[in-house]
């Protein structure tokens, strides 16, 4: 058992409406991964290869931040709605996201 309700049943998050979307950037995300494994193998200079993991950082941060917006729009304002336990747990789960970020 999680702490996560919603893994306990099936709900529709936030982000469903840009499922789409934020798979297409995640497989290229998963090729920028691909393409670092074969600048390492080809040695490439430090320097390039660098330049690109910056560039994936920066991807995925552009990721977390979307799905953050959409978690805090739709499951964060539907709890908030409700009131209650529901709506400060969703709250400090919110809260502890944002701090994993900025420690990231």
């Amino acid at each position: 058992m999680t702490d996560h309700p919603e893994t306990v049943q099936p709900a529709h998050h936030g982000y469903i409406s840009a499922k789409s979307a934020y798979l297409a950037r995640l497989k290229r995300i998963e090729g920028q991964a691909r393409g670092l494994q074969k600048m390492v193998d080809d040695e490439k200079y430090c320097i390039d290869i660098l330049t690109q993991i910056t560039a994936m950082t920066s991807a995925l941060e552009s990721v977390a931040l979307g799905l953050l917006g959409d978690h805090l729009s739709h499951c964060v304002h539907e709890a908030v709605a409700a009131g209650g336990e529901e709506a400060d747990a969703k709250i400090k789960e919110a809260s502890e996201a944002i701090a994993r970020l900025v420690r990231s």
